[in-house]
């Protein structure tokens, strides 16, 4: 799931930007990558304590990402009623809440009560999401937005690095070894137990920043017009471009975290032994990637042009994972300072899918909303519901790889990036259905 601020300008005189509100929204930022991206590591985890099939460690994502769709729509009526910073707060302390519930399903060994976790920790977070992100427009001079989006961006992403090197740090220590082969009941009640304390303690953080948001100074927005939300549904239906943009970001975020998020469950499976801080090489290329989307847009290349490239580079990394070898690769020394030995190629590719997704989502959002003056926020909703994709997109995964193998279970995204590649050559200039 791509947490990018989003640009939904919300009205009233803009707010002279300062350093600490921005700083906490910053904070914000970081929080929804660390918690997002935990499940790259959450994910390979678990099978292993709970003994999971592919296919039911898949629905650890898919409660967590299912939960954007569900509650996006609610989380704007509750901001409606109690006002932007309220509505971070609650979300916030939604989000903690969610957190100690792992602990109970720690000590049962319940999967059920872990995708209740994970859905409120989905749900928590759709509704700060939904709060904060006007903020990033708001809290500074319009004509300089882009620019604060792309470093909440950057920031969510880092997040994604430094989450499974925490994960691997605090809850799996000295047994990162173990769970390539069968570990022993001790070992497996061992794994589960470590997974209390980290709990606590990111319950702990993300409560006290709710604190910190409820009696901040940080200035309330006032909300939008309810009128805005009565437009029909079939006036924004009629443009192609929006249509197809929800298709291909629905497809993109399916692809985005299957790229970030079962890479150490793949690797686990191959018998690559620190498999729990793969993630952090995902995301560091989509950072990489993101940086060069900063400083090549528009100067050398445009976002549609770079769609382009972005979509072909895909699908050509997607087949080199089907068809690739589990062969070590001298390139992984690039990645040494994240404590990684020698990579296998279809891992490292997998990674690389980060730098072609880093400008997917920025440069289809612009494109889907081109053209659709007063159907705008009805289109920013059906784009914000196409997060479903990260929900569906890898079960469905999960499900082939129990038919063949996991390896060439990955063709799912090839189709994925063939539509994105579609929607950026001819799409999204298209302007009706005739």
């Amino acid at each position: 799931m791509s947490n990018d601020a989003i640009a939904v300008p919300a009205p009233g005189a803009n707010s002279k930007s300062s350093f600490l509100p921005l700083a906490m929204i910053a904070g914000m930022f970081f929080i929804f990558g660390f918690v997002t991206w935990l499940n790259g590591s959450l994910m390979p985890y678990l099978e292993v304590v709970l003994a999971l099939t592919p296919f039911q460690a898949s629905f650890i994502l898919f409660s967590f990402y299912i939960a954007v769709t569900v509650f996006s729509l609610p989380s704007s009526w509750i901001i409606r009623k109690v006002g932007y910073k309220n509505g971070m707060a609650i979300g916030l302390a939604t989000m903690a809440s969610a957190a100690l519930i792992y602990i109970p399903a720690a000590k049962t060994h319940w999967f059920g009560m872990f995708l209740i976790g994970q859905f409120m920790m989905g749900a928590g977070q759709t509704l700060v999401q939904t709060a904060v992100n006007p903020y990033v427009v708001k809290m500074g001079p319009e004509e300089s937005a882009a620019r604060r989006i792309s470093i909440m961006g950057i920031l969510n992403k880092s997040a994604g690095i430094v989450a499974p090197i925490v994960f691997t740090a605090l809850i799996l220590g000295g047994m990162t070894g173990h769970p390539t082969t069968t570990p022993t009941p001790e070992e497996i009640e061992q794994m589960a137990s470590n997974l209390v304390l980290p709990y606590i303690y990111m319950a702990l953080v993300i409560g006290a920043v709710a604190f910190l948001v409820k009696f901040s100074s940080l200035p309330e927005l006032e909300s939008e017009d309810d009128s805005s939300e009565k437009l029909p549904l079939r006036g924004a239906l009629q443009f192609p471009n929006l249509v197809l943009g929800v298709m291909a970001l629905f497809l993109y975020v399916g692809v985005e975290v299957i790229a970030g998020d079962t890479i150490g469950a793949y690797g686990r499976s191959i018998g690559f032994s620190n498999f729990s801080i793969l993630t952090s090489i995902t995301m560091t290329c989509m950072v990489i990637g993101y940086i060069l989307g900063i400083l090549l847009i528009p100067r050398v290349i445009s976002q549609q042009n770079m769609l382009l490239v972005s979509a072909a580079l895909g699908v050509f990394i997607s087949l080199c994972i089907v068809f690739g070898s589990n062969e070590s690769t001298s390139i992984s020394s690039l990645f040494a300072f994240l404590g990684a030995p020698a990579i296998p190629n279809t891992i490292l590719c997998i990674a690389l899918l980060g730098l072609a997704n880093a400008i997917v989502w920025p440069a289809i959002w612009p494109l889907a909303l081109s053209g659709l003056g007063k159907y705008t926020a009805t289109g920013s909703a059906l784009l914000i519901m196409a997060i479903a994709g990260g929900a569906v997109v890898p079960v469905i995964m999960g499900a082939l790889s129990t038919v063949i193998d996991r390896q060439t279970a990955y063709i799912v995204m090839t189709p994925c990036y063939l539509f994105i590649l579609f929607y950026a050559a001819k799409g999204y200039k298209l302007r009706s259905w005739k």
